[in-house]
C-alpha cells in the first residue's frame, strides 16, 4: 500500500479558529501511511481574473495538486460557507479543466454553532459537484465550536471528537484508495 498525502483547507483565517484546530487533529490522527500538509490562506488575494496568477494562488495549486484528497474545514457564516474557503475553491478551479480538483476525492468537516456547520457544508457540496470533487458522504462530521470540545487556541481537546476525526480520516484514506483502483 502506497503513501497517501491530503491537504487539509480551512474556511477561516484566524489562528485560533476551530476549523483549523480541526484540521490540526486530522493531521495528528491520520491511518498509517496517510500525511497531511494545511494550506494557508492568509496571503491569497480575491479571485480577480484580471489580476496575474499571484504566488499564492501558485503555491496552492501546486500544493493541491500533489495531493492525493483534501480535508475541507466549512466554517460558516450567515449560513453559508465562508469567503476563505470559496475564494480558495475558485483559484483552483481556474486551471484548464479543473487539473488541481478534477476528480479528486475529498470531506467536509467543520466545527460551528448548534447546527456545527451543516449550512455550511451543504453549499459546500453543492460548489464541490460543480468542480468533480469526489466528496465521502459517510461519516460527517458536524461540531459544536462553543463547547467543552476546543481550547482557547482552537485546538480539540475533546476525547469523542478526536475519535471521531480518526474515523473520517481513516474513511478518507479507503476512500482514496478505492477510488484509485477505479
Amino acid at each position: 500500500m502506497h503513501s497517501l498525502t491530503f491537504v487539509g483547507i480551512a474556511g477561516s483565517l484566524r489562528q485560533a479558529s476551530r476549523n483549523k484546530g480541526l484540521l490540526r487533529c486530522c493531521a495528528s490522527h491520520l491511518p498509517q501511511g496517510v500525511r497531511m500538509e494545511i494550506a494557508d490562506l492568509s496571503a491569497l488575494p480575491f479571485y480577480n481574473e484580471d489580476i496575474e496568477k499571484p504566488q499564492s494562488a501558485r503555491d496552492l495549486i501546486a500544493q493541491v495538486t500533489a495531493a492525493d484528497a483534501l480535508v475541507l474545514a466549512a466554517t460558516e457564516y450567515n449560513y453559508s460557507m465562508s469567503p476563505a474557503l470559496k475564494n480558495a475553491l475558485d483559484w483552483l478551479s481556474r486551471e484548464p479543466n479543473l487539473a488541481p480538483l478534477n476528480g479528486k476525492p475529498a470531506c467536509l468537516l467543520g466545527a460551528g454553532g448548534g447546527m456545527g456547520t451543516a449550512r455550511s457544508q451543504y453549499h459546500a457540496r453543492q460548489v464541490c459537484v460543480y468542480l468533480n470533487l469526489r466528496l465521502l458522504n459517510k461519516p460527517e462530521l458536524f461540531s459544536n465550536a462553543f463547547g467543552q470540545d476546543f481550547d482557547q487556541q482552537g485546538n480539540v481537546q475533546s476525547e469523542a471528537l478526536t475519535k471521531q476525526v480518526a474515523q473520517l480520516m481513516q474513511a478518507l484514506a479507503d476512500w482514496t484508495r478505492l477510488l484509485e483502483r477505479d
